[in-house]
């Protein structure tokens, strides 16, 4: 049976002590009755405290933002995925548009990261997503289908098993657009029925997938209330700890 999962990802915000101040404050603030499993995301150099924080606590852990394509070496900057597992963090999120967008990073890039993260024992948040043009032009269900193809249908089965797609329409991100339930819903179900397709429909059922797309604790009761939506990858409003734990406390 696939999770429910509340992701913060708190992008390059946050110092030291705003982070463990914010990761104090939503543990205060969950529900004794809450079923989703929260996940922190903070920078890397706030990982190593956050996590220490959460392992001890039933259902909340921490992530990483990215971690880099390459084992080691010479590669001033950047952070292995084995660094990361060695923290004793369970996931990282990979492919958000930012990292696409900013970094340029391509479909054979993250496919090469998705490797590495589970080779060295990382749970894999997924991110795809369209921009407005794509979807004006109709050839959003295209661009989603080629980013989760071309980035993770190489894996087997028990692979894809360490798998959490994060659906992230790129022209509601920072926007304070929100898609709608429906336009929202529909996408999940046809990622849904792509890693159907893929692999069988007993995989595809167990795949939490997430929205990403200015989730809030205005809309997020009605987003999870979808039957293919499994929780939320959390920009903004995983910055303030009422507004995080309400969405959390939503399912």
């Amino acid at each position: 049976m696939r999770k429910n999962i509340v992701a913060g990802n708190w992008k390059m915000n946050l110092n030291r002590n705003e982070g463990i101040k914010l990761v104090e404050d939503v543990l205060n603030l969950l529900s004794s009755n809450s079923t989703s499993e929260v996940v922190f995301s903070p920078s890397f150099v706030h990982l190593y405290k956050v996590n220490k924080m959460c392992k001890s606590i039933e259902g909340v852990s921490s992530s990483a933002q990215n971690c880099s394509a390459s084992e080691k070496g010479t590669f001033t900057g950047e952070v292995s995925a084995e660094m990361i597992k060695s923290l004793g963090v369970e996931y990282v999120i990979l492919g958000h548009s930012e990292r696409r967008e900013n970094f340029m990073e391509t479909n054979n890039e993250l496919k090469q990261k998705v490797d590495i993260s589970l080779k060295n024992g990382l749970k894999v948040i997924f991110c795809c997503g369209e921009s407005l043009s794509q979807r004006k032009n109709e050839v959003h269900f295209d661009c989603i289908k080629n980013q989760i193809e071309e980035s993770l249908f190489h894996l087997n089965e028990t692979e894809f098993e360490n798998i959490i797609i994060a659906y992230e329409p790129i022209w509601a991100i920072g926007t304070g657009v929100t898609a709608s339930t429906d336009q929202a819903q529909e996408m999940h179900q046809f990622i849904r029925d792509l890693i159907s397709e893929k692999y069988n429909n007993e995989i595809s059922e167990n795949t939490s997938i997430l929205y990403g797309g200015s989730c809030k604790p205005s809309n997020a009761k009605e987003l999870f209330s979808q039957k293919d939506i499994d929780g939320g990858l959390i920009g903004g409003a995983s910055l303030n700890a009422q507004d995080f734990a309400q969405i959390i406390n939503s399912f």
